[in-house]
């Protein structure tokens, strides 16, 4: 595993820099290193409090992939600041781990994790132009009048930038059903992060619960394996009781050179087992249906299920998606120099930009001068050849997208 080191630079209480980065994950390395590659002399400043790969380091690392290995080997090495990285490090690293596994099925994440904490530690050992800050940004301030933002951090340290990138990332919603709320008897929650950790998960739970798991998502499904093993091994006693709004579980499908539900399906590991033991017309004869209960909660019947079986259970895991990480406070620097207007922000989920509309303005949305975000907190928007709409995640998909999206950013993209 590549370990960190931090990187101590001088600097005064006020200055400026080219662009700041907010997020060490995958989305805010691949900003970083397309910004190397299309501004090589910029200074930057990357702003995360720990810089270890985001949730995927932090929190995922014992979760299977749904991204094939191929795929994170291509974010390594299509742009070259990356590559150049990649030249200098000495075998074994975390590229020659990936490419000792078969590149067309998934892995662990604690590989792709491995990997980006590799590509951070080479950002700041061969790009003297690109600062590490380890801590937050409390709030930024656009001045229309500079058009630069002014960004505070954590140490109360004011740093100016033209250029404001935000990667903050998301995690799991944990806001209680309403059903939830209104049980007098309610199950104990188990935060998914917990629920996602083989081997922290069995600690959480006795040996006779019964667990109530909510969602088809591929978290949810990943969970309901996690649980049935324990039942052939330390929980023989442990029951699950399934509750899901779709009848069918929806497969990702290879088409002819582009993938059906690729962003919604399941893949790989999971999608095989959910195949095998999940689906309608397998369920009742696979060994899962004597631990697993499944219940169809139709907007009809939803409730009565909920308040019916909720009861029993002494545990529940919420697995019904994810939600934007708080953002730093932003806000308009106004003429007489008070206090700054709040800045409210959507976002350009086609172009990474965002824009507002100002309180009484009837020129309608305008976009933000220098604010820009990707990641899972701001993926782009996909649509498939069928029509379907996606936002797309992953690691690859951050980086596609970024390799359209920062020449625009940054000004540097041909005109044809």
């Amino acid at each position: 595993m590549t370990v960190l080191q931090t990187i101590t630079r001088p600097g005064t209480k006020h200055r400026s820099v080219d662009t700041i980065i907010v997020g060490g994950g995958p989305s805010g390395l691949a900003v970083v290193g397309n910004l190397l590659e299309q501004r090589p002399r910029d200074r930057m400043l990357w702003v995360d409090p720990s810089f270890k790969a985001g949730r995927v380091g932090d929190q995922y690392r014992e979760v299977p992939s749904n991204t094939k290995v191929g795929l994170f080997i291509n974010f390594a090495t299509t742009i070259a600041p990356f590559r150049q990285i990649l030249e200098s490090s000495q075998e074994p690293d975390a590229v020659s781990a990936l490419r000792k596994l078969p590149q067309d099925q998934g892995c662990e994440l604690n590989y792709a994790a491995d990997l980006c904490l590799m590509l951070t530690e080479g950002v700041f050992r061969h790009f003297n132009n690109v600062e590490q800050y380890y801590g937050k940004l409390k709030a930024a301030t656009f001045d229309q009048q500079t058009s630069l933002w002014t960004a505070v951090l954590n140490d109360d340290e004011i740093i100016s930038a033209p250029k404001l990138v935000l990667c903050t990332g998301s995690s799991p919603v944990t806001n209680l059903l309403p059903v939830l709320a209104t049980l007098s008897k309610r199950p104990q929650m188990i935060h998914l992060d917990t629920a996602l950790k083989p081997s922290l998960l069995p600690k959480s739970i006795e040996s006779d619960a019964t667990v109530a798991v909510i969602g088809a998502s591929h978290s949810a499904i990943l969970v309901l394996m996690t649980l049935y093993e324990l039942t052939k091994t330390t929980h023989p006693n442990l029951r699950i009781k399934w509750f899901t709004r779709y009848k069918e579980l929806r497969y990702a499908k290879c088409m002819d050179g582009w993938i059906l539900y690729d962003n919604t399906g399941l893949k790989g590991q999971v999608a095989q087992w959910a195949r095998e033991n999940l689906n309608a017309e397998v369920f009742d004869k696979s060994p899962v249906s004597k631990v697993i209960s499944r219940f169809w909660t139709a907007p009809d019947v939803e409730e009565q299920h909920y308040q019916a079986e909720l009861p029993s259970c002494t545990h529940v895991i919420q697995a019904i998606g994810y939600k934007r990480d708080a953002l730093p406070a932003l806000g308009l620097a106004t003429s007489t120099g008070a206090r700054p207007e709040p800045l409210t922000i959507q976002h350009d989920d086609l172009t990474g930009r965002f824009f507002t509309k100002s309180a009484g303005d009837s020129t309608g949305l305008r976009y933000i001068p220098g604010l820009f975000g990707a990641g899972i907190a701001f993926p782009e928007r996909v649509t498939d050849p069928m029509g379907n709409v996606e936002h797309a995640v992953g690691f690859w998909k951050f980086m596609r997208f970024l390799k359209q999206a920062v020449p625009e950013w940054v000004g540097t993209s041909k005109i044809v």
